[in-house]
């Protein structure tokens, strides 16, 4: 399957005047916990739109992808998130604060967070499948590195789900094939899967949209909408919502932006205004399906109603503009424009031909290959180009949430700190690392592991382990170092890892942080 180039610059700019669109509905109505009777624009937008950071996010990741490619990884992403986002807030400033100390992804996107499951980066998925057009496999295979930088468990499965559907809608447009294809990436009993089959469940037993919103907010229930309010149970028109688990909030909004999209029976307004009837995060959830319907049907379809008091113009509230190295497009053109020029190089001559007649044309999957192929394999299909960790298919998806990750140009690093990183005084501790030939040494080599660490860390088997790493792509090298921490009781604890090989001049430092165990 193929996308030409017309077609492809339609869609990314569909993309995002439908995000800017369903963001500036929904921003006016963002918190509220009330069915939100809207059908229009509830604000002044005489001067153009307000800021939004739904959309503003995603300019920083643009930006990181024209400088690295398709080299660009969570550690990369963690440090533009430190100097260009602004906002401390939730989960943003305690991804923030977690990578301040030290802490990798995806230790800084869970350690201590409360908003792990909150909205704030399903909301970041349309820029990777932008650059993933019809390759949901390799949308996802972003959208993941990009999650771990400040969420994790629900809030990543839904920025995983919003790609690998938004991927697939540049090549198919049912809403119901799009849904399975968006399920088919994440675990099939997480809370993100329950509320979006519960809202095509309500959809297809001809509910009331009062009633739905209710039966889906239930499924998992958030508290997005309820922030500061000590009421036990909200009457709302056809039930009562269960008190929900503060920063638990992605499975419902994803749910609520998938029965906006039913009930909107394919046109955008009703769409996006049954949306935002549901309440909660209603602009994250208007704002995405925007995307999702201006993906499907290009900008040239998108009704000037909704278009029209927008202009073309993006405004932005969350990124650091002082510092420079940013540099944030003013309009949906210029952003549009950016994204056409990036993808070919993101994307290489396995997915893009750059030298066909009338611009590039883009090579997608078919269409009985959009879907994840296995179950148990949420990231499977990326290739060996697209797979800068060294991991093998699906892997990802099944490390720990303490397992950090390395990469260099001949070999990839996993260190995994077991249930959570914390150390204890006068106690044992274990951390195990695992080498991954890049496929640059191509010959049998020895590589030596040496460990630095405050005098008071003494190493049970010495600091330092030599082993053989095989020549192929791949193959690995596993060893467990374990220490005592004897009266080590700062707050903190960084090992150095230092990794050697021979005959060949590569430095490869890693750090490893612990924090010191409450009690």
């Amino acid at each position: 399957m193929k996308i030409d180039f017309n077609t492809y610059k339609d869609k990314v700019m569909g993309c995002w005047a439908g995000k800017n669109v369903g963001g500036v509905l929904g921003g006016p109505l963002e918190g509220k916990r009330k069915f939100n009777e809207v059908d229009f624009y509830v604000q002044d937008l005489s001067a153009g739109p307000p800021p939004n950071d739904d959309l503003d996010l995603q300019l920083v990741w643009l930006t990181a992808v024209e400088r690295f490619g398709r080299q660009v990884d969570a550690s990369i992403l963690g440090e533009y998130w430190l100097s260009y986002i602004v906002p401390n807030w939730v989960e943003y400033g305690t991804g923030k604060a977690n990578l301040a100390n030290g802490l990798m992804p995806p230790v800084s996107g869970h350690f201590n967070n409360r908003y792990a499951n909150s909205c704030g980066c399903f909301i970041r998925s349309e820029i990777w499948a932008c650059l993933a057009p019809g390759l949901p496999d390799l949308a996802v295979r972003y959208a993941y590195e990009d999650a771990i930088v400040d969420h994790s468990g629900e809030g990543m499965y839904g920025e995983l789900f919003c790609a690998a559907l938004e991927s697939a809608a540049f090549v198919e447009s049912d809403a119901r094939k799009l849904i399975d294809i968006g399920l088919s990436y994440i675990p099939d009993n997480c809370a993100v899967a329950r509320c979006v089959k519960k809202a095509v469940e309500c959809y297809n037993g001809k509910l009331p949209l009062t009633e739905a919103r209710v039966l889906i907010h239930n499924e998992a229930p958030g508290t997005f909408g309820a922030y500061g309010q000590k009421i036990p149970n909200i009457p709302t028109e056809g039930g009562k919502l269960a008190v929900g688990d503060p920063g638990f909030d992605c499975p419902e909004n994803v749910g609520f932006l998938i029965a906006g999209w039913l009930y909107g029976e394919g046109d955008f307004g009703k769409s996006l205004c049954s949306a935002v009837a549901c309440g909660e995060d209603t602009d994250c959830t208007a704002a995405t399906l925007g995307s999702i319907l201006g993906i499907i049907s290009g900008a040239k379809k998108i009704p000037e109603k909704w278009t029209d008091p927008l202009g073309d113009k993006i405004a932005t509230l969350c990124i650091n503009l002082t510092w420079g190295g940013v540099w944030v497009p003013k309009t949906v053109t210029e952003l549009t424009d950016r994204v056409l020029r990036i993808t070919p190089l993101f994307l290489g001559i396995e997915h893009c031909d750059i030298l066909a007649e009338g611009g590039y044309v883009i090579n997608c999957k078919d269409a009985d290959e959009l879907s994840c192929q296995n179950e148990d394999d949420y990231l499977v299909g990326y290739t060996a180009d697209y797979n800068p960790r060294g991991l093998y298919p699906g892997e990802l998806a099944h490390l720990g949430p303490h397992t950090t990750w390395y990469s260099f140009p001949t070999h990839h690093v996993l260190v995994d700190c077991g249930k959570d990183i914390y150390y204890y005084p006068g106690s044992g501790r274990k951390f195990t690392v695992t080498l991954i030939n890049n496929n640059i040494m191509n010959q049998q080599t020895w590589c030596k592991l040496r460990v630095y660490a405050p005098d008071s860390i003494t190493f049970i088997k010495g600091p330092a382990y030599e082993m053989q790493l095989n020549t192929l792509r791949g193959d690995r090298g596993v060893y467990t170092f374990e220490f005592d921490a004897g009266d080590y009781s700062e707050s903190r604890l960084e090992i150095l890892l230092d990794i050697s090989f021979t005959g060949r001049h590569t430095c490869t430092p890693v750090k490893i942080t612990m924090l010191k165990g409450p009690g």
